[in-house]
Formats: structure tokens, C-alpha cells, sequence
């Protein structure tokens, strides 16, 4: 189609800008609402682009949003730029080799997803202005991915509500439309509160909240048994109570991150895990608070939207590697196992090809079981606004996620492609959106239909506020 040549041409024109920019935020790795550098990054581009800039969007310091053209529908493009802990490495080498000893990392891409989105949104700004199109697109600068759930504050704020249609992307092995199916989940701290006293000279007046920990951990193991197999409960102690075992422990917090295939799965199964936590109080005579951290509802999809997207990969195909990076893709194979490869492949429903470093396909819509998933943010906007997702190729197949790997392959020339590749799709299926006024009212159709009967509840409430860092709270 001549709009979508058109609108990939720009996207080539103006992506090194986009290439320089992922490149810096891969070199100042900042974690959870702490991106104060990438984020202003973000939004100096943003304000170079000539796109409308607001900071501080939601209440977030780190969030940023950019909104350009007049009029007609809006579509939002999401970014992110958070990074992962402890995941430092040096670029291009297929050796772990930290920069900074314990230093962040960005194991999960976002460094170029969010360089990416804002290439894409660039370049519809850049064809409504040439062509006299109404029409606004968003780029939304969201920190906080990595376990913030910042989206889902952006959602319980109102950013969204005026949005027609969400699209956004994710770096991967793969590239094809992203299968929407992902496990809503809350994150939460269980404080247990008991009474001190001597563990050997008066056992018998303290009260362990520790024991009530490992007690509520004992309970919620026996419980796995009895719940979906979709499901998953994960968790950990961050507070022991402190390191002397002659002091019977007063205090005491556990940390469950607790998941299900759906949003009303995820509250009741929530409400099981507070009951074993109160079980485990009264046992030990101890009490407990409950509260809730963060919190994502799983992904909602939208068919109109996915055929959409995949017709413009169709047209465009995969992304154009060269052998060069082909040789780059296998050293880092070097590092993995045969398991990481076969998991990468399975993932997306396909079958395992011998000495092949990089994606040379577009996967099938609806490749994948769902069995191989995690939690994103992005599910909470997508109840609220219909949202369509690409994963696009970046790094070497079997490359396991979070891992010094995927770090070290964030400035690859390979890198920059797939994320070009993607801000292409992005872009012309934004641009089909605004064309088509029909389009966006069949997604609308869709994702009605799909929430028909089902309420949304944000798995946020409305009074916990996002963990932001001490000298931001004043």
C-alpha cells in the first residue's frame, strides 16, 4: 500500500536519531521509578520532534507523554525505559563481563522498545503534518514495567481515557503479532507482627512472626495443589526479623507475587492467599497487614487489531539481518543450551531449526499456547482502551530473558534493525487506524464484546500509591 511505503520511508529517514537515543538509555540503566535520566532523555527528544510535551504525567516524575497533530482519533503508542538489577554487562561481548560490579542492566530491552515506540509515533507526527491528516498520536513514556505496574496507575489517573486505540511492542527472538494472553497479578507485602523476648530464658511469652511466615509459606505450598494450573504464586522473606536466633522474632515480612490467567481468577485467588495468611497469624498468636504493591490485569485482546497488524507485517516481511549479524546471533548461542533454543522456539508455536542465529519468519497469529507467559502492564491499559501488541526481533534466538545476554546484544546492529522493523508496523498500522475511521469502530465492537458482563477492576486500589523513591515523596 502506498500510505504504508510511504509512512516506512520516514521511519528509515529519521531512525538514527531513535538508534542514538536507545543506545544512550542501554548506557544509563536506571530501575522502578527511578529513570530520571532516560526519562528526561526521552522527553528532549520528544520536545526536538516538535511533539507537545507533559512530564510528570499521573503523578509519576518519571513518566512522560508527547502528543502531536489535531483533531480526529488518538492513538497511543507505548514506550518504556526501565532496566532490571543486577544485570550489568559490557555491550557486544558473548562473555558475562559486568560493567559495574551488581550494576543494572537492561536485560529486558526496553531500552529499545521505548526508542522504538517514540520512532514510530515521530513518524506519523511527521505524515498527518505532510498530508493535512486529522488525527493525534501519543507517545506515552511509562516508567516502571519491571514490577511498578506504572501503567496501571497511569490507568486508575485517566490518561487513557480519551485514547481511541493502544499499539504497542517488545523486543523478542521472534518477530509476529504478540498472542494476548498474559497472567494478571498482584504483588504484595504480608508484615507480620509477634512479641519479642529471650528464645532460651522465656520462650513462652514470645510470640514468632516468623514462624507465622514460614507457617503462611508452608500453607500457600499446600494450596498449589487446589488452584488453576495457569496460575502461579511465587515469593520471598524481606524481612527475617533480624540475624539473632536467641531473640524470638517480633516482626517478620513475606513478599507473594501472586498470578492467574484472568483478572476475577487473580481476586479470588488473592483473597485464598490472605485467608492462609490470617490462618497462619492465629496459629502463632501473631497478626498481619496486608498490603498490595503493585498489580497488572491480564491482556485483553482485539482480532480487528491483530489482523490489522499482521497484514502490514505481511507486506513489510521480516527484518532484513545481514550474515554479519547472523555470525553475531551464533556466538551468543554459544553461551546458551540446547533448552533455551527449544523454549525460545516453542514459545511461539514453532518448530526448532538447526544453525539459525536470527528470526527470518513472521510467526502466525495465535502461535503459542500461552503456557510460556509472564505479567505486563500493558494489560491493564488494554481493558480500558483496545491495545494490539508486535514482538519484534532483536536478539539471537534462545536467549533467555532478563539474562546478561540480552543485555549485551542491546546495541547489536541487530538490535537497531528489528527496532526499526517494528516502528515501521507500529507506525503504518497507526497510520490505517487514523485513514479508516471503520477500523477503530470494529476494534471498539471487539473489545466491548470481549468485556461484556465482566467489569474491569483495576488491580490497583484506589489508595495505594506507586512506590516511588524516598526524595520524591516529599
Amino acid at each position: 500500500m502506498k500510505n504504508s511505503s510511504e509512512i516506512w520511508d520516514t521511519v528509515e529517514e529519521k531512525s538514527q536519531a531513535f538508534f542514538d537515543l536507545s543506545d544512550r538509555i542501554w548506557g544509563m540503566p536506571e530501575t522502578n521509578y527511578e529513570e530520571f535520566r532516560s526519562s528526561a532523555e526521552h522527553a528532549l527528544l520528544l520536545e526536538q520532534e516538535g511533539f507537545r510535551v507533559q512530564r510528570n504525567v499521573a503523578g509519576l516524575p518519571t513518566a512522560v507523554m508527547g502528543e502531536a497533530g489535531e483533531g480526529g482519533p488518538v492513538i497511543a503508542i507505548l514506550g518504556e525505559f526501565d532496566a532490571l538489577p543486577g544485570l550489568s554487562q559490557e555491550a557486544g561481548i558473548a562473555e558475562e563481563r559486568p560493567l559495574v560490579a551488581g550494576g543494572n542492566g537492561h536485560g529486558c530491552g526496553h531500552n529499545l522498545l521505548g526508542s522504538g515506540s517514540m520512532l514510530a509515533a515521530a513518524a506519523v507526527k511527521d505524515f498527518l503534518t505532510a498530508n493535512g491528516l486529522k488525527g493525534r498520536v501519543r507517545y506515552y513514556g511509562c516508567p516502571a514495567e519491571e514490577g511498578g505496574s506504572s501503567k496501571g496507575f497511569m490507568v486508575r489517573a485517566g490518561v487513557f481515557d480519551d485514547v481511541d486505540i493502544a499499539i504497542s511492542w517488545h523486543p523478542a527472538a521472534f518477530v509476529g503479532v504478540n498472542n494476548p494472553i498474559s497472567l494478571a497479578c498482584n504483588e504484595i507485602n504480608f508484615h507480620f507482627s509477634g512479641r519479642a523476648s529471650h528464645a532460651a530464658a522465656t520462650p513462652h511469652l514470645g510470640r514468632s512472626a516468623l514462624d507465622a511466615v514460614e507457617l503462611m509459606n508452608v500453607g500457600v505450598n499446600y494450596m498449589r495443589e487446589h488452584m488453576s494450573s495457569t496460575a502461579r504464586i511465587h515469593y520471598a522473606i524481606t524481612d527475617a526479623g533480624g540475624a539473632a536466633p536467641n531473640v524470638v522474632q517480633a516482626r517478620a515480612t513475606v513478599r507473594y507475587l501472586v498470578r492467574a490467567r484472568t483478572l476475577p481468577e487473580l481476586l479470588s485467588l488473592v483473597a485464598r492467599v490472605k485467608k492462609v495468611a490470617e490462618g497462619a497469624a492465629l496459629m502463632t498468636e501473631t497478626t498481619v497487614r496486608s498490603e498490595i504493591i503493585s498489580g497488572d490485569a491480564n491482556l485483553v485482546g482485539n482480532t480487528p487489531l491483530e489482523e490489522l497488524m499482521f497484514a502490514n507485517l505481511e507486506r513489510l516481511g521480516p527484518p532484513a539481518f545481514d550474515s554479519a549479524d547472523e555470525a553475531a546471533a551464533r556466538k551468543f548461542q554459544e553461551t546458551f543450551n540446547a533448552e533455551d533454543i527449544a523454549a525460545s522456539y516453542g514459545r511461539f508455536g514453532l518448530k526448532p531449526k538447526k544453525s539459525q542465529g536470527l528470526c527470518d519468519i513472521i510467526f502466525p497469529l495465535d502461535a503459542g499456547d500461552g503456557t510460556l507467559v509472564g505479567s505486563t502492564d500493558v494489560g491493564t491499559v488494554s481493558w480500558v482502551v483496545p491495545t494490539v501488541q508486535m514482538r519484534g526481533a532483536t536478539y539471537a534466538i534462545g536467549t533467555p530473558g532478563h539474562s546478561w545476554q540480552l543485555v549485551a546484544q542491546g546495541k547489536l546492529p541487530a538490535a537497531h534493525k528489528g527496532m526499526e522493523h517494528a516502528a515501521k508496523i507500529m507506525a503504518s498500522t497507526a497510520l490505517d487506524l487514523i485513514s479508516n475511521p471503520a477500523l477503530i469502530e470494529a476494534a471498539k465492537s471487539d473489545h466491548k464484546a470481549r468485556l461484556d458482563g465482566t467489569p474491569f477492576v483495576n488491580p490497583i486500589p484506589d489508595d495505594v500509591e506507586p512506590p516511588l523513591p524516598e526524595k520524591n515523596n516529599a
